[in-house]
């Protein structure tokens, strides 16, 4: 991602966002504005999770607008949401930019996966959310980002980042970043002390797997980096080069008595070895529970880290595996010495 947007390749616009945290401006990779130093970027999937990271739309490149060419109407709809976005923009106000609201919800449902009210609010919240950090008073946030009561502020903020306003300083949050791996962009969250996720990005389970998050951890979940994640970000690149045998970065798995004993039997199996899903549940005393053995590998919520990829069926043929079973097909080759993955 990153020598895409070097190279403003528009290839890859609507692919991913990068937010740029010296300035707090989102960009399509192809944006013709001065390019950042890599440090100072952040990757989203859509326009929503850089805006809910408190990121805004760049002027310039508008990577609000769908890949192509946008209706006159949504420009201006956006421009007036820019030019004082802590406003309230209801349906009468809509209506008097000539634009009937029915129409901006379905454009912004379909093309953002999100309703223009529900943008408008991202919007503030996002917002909202940078400025405590840097230390704002909660008085002046909410009231300076359109709420009308600070009650209202504080319902509509802990139900997006799962912690009141006044925690959201202190609280520790599950960190999220995007990594490039030879297989394709992946998602990994962390604790301060622990790795909670790691899972290709089109992975249909991901959004289930961090509903499951927020329920077991219950602590925001926010984009960012923490030295769990820079460690996971070394030994993946190393694992992809074949430096790696085994991962020393610390995991936190809650689950069920049942979905441990899987889980943690999954880590005992050999680099380059694999295992059937009838010796799995052998290894656990639980040889009659294969399908159910099964099933928990499939609910693994940190891919390669915990190696579920080295599971097959009883006759040798690959199975299943959420990330797909090309990469199950990769990650085995590699791990036998028989494919090279490049590491982006």
């Amino acid at each position: 991602m990153q020598k895409a947007y070097q190279r403003r390749d528009a290839s890859y616009d609507g692919i991913f966002i990068l937010g740029v945290r010296s300035t707090g401006i989102f960009c399509r990779p192809s944006c013709s504005s001065r390019k950042p130093k890599p440090e100072n970027v952040e990757f989203f999937r859509t326009p929503r999770e850089a805006l809910f990271a408190g990121f805004r739309p760049c002027k310039r490149c508008k990577p609000m607008m769908a890949v192509g060419s946008a209706p006159p109407w949504v420009e201006r709809l956006l421009a007036e949401v820019e030019r004082d976005p802590a406003q309230r923009l209801n349906d009468g106000s809509i209506r008097k930019l000539g634009i009937e609201p029915a129409r901006a919800r379905r454009y912004f449902q379909k093309t953002f996966g999100m309703t223009f009210h529900t943008y408008c609010r991202g919007r503030r919240l996002g917002a909202a959310l940078q400025e405590i950090r840097n230390g704002a008073r909660l008085d002046d946030v909410a009231l300076g980002h359109g709420f009308e009561s600070h009650s209202g502020f504080r319902d509509a903020f802990s139900r997006t980042f799962g912690t009141p306003p006044g925690k959201a300083r202190t609280t520790d949050s599950i960190v999220f970043t995007w990594i490039e791996s030879p297989l394709g962009a992946m998602i990994a969250g962390a604790t301060p002390t622990a790795l909670v996720l790691l899972e290709f990005t089109d992975r249909r389970m991901l959004a289930t797997q961090i509903a499951t998050l927020y329920r077991l951890f219950k602590r925001p979940i926010v984009p960012g980096e923490n030295a769990v994640l820079r460690q996971l970000k070394q030994e993946l690149s190393e694992y992809f080069e074949r430096k790696r045998k085994h991962f020393s970065v610390p995991l936190d798995f809650p689950g069920s008595e049942f979905q441990r004993e899987v889980w943690d039997s999954l880590r005992k199996i050999p680099y380059g070895a694999t295992v059937s899903y009838e010796q799995l549940a052998k290894s656990i005393g639980r040889k009659t529970a294969q399908r159910a053995v099964g099933h928990t590998n499939g609910l693994n919520r940190l891919a390669i880290v915990i190696p579920c990829h080295r599971v097959i069926t009883k006759g040798g043929k690959l199975g299943g595996y959420g990330g797909g079973v090309w990469r199950k097909q990769a990650l085995l080759e590699l791990e036998r010495g028989e494919r090279q993955l490049l590491v982006a």
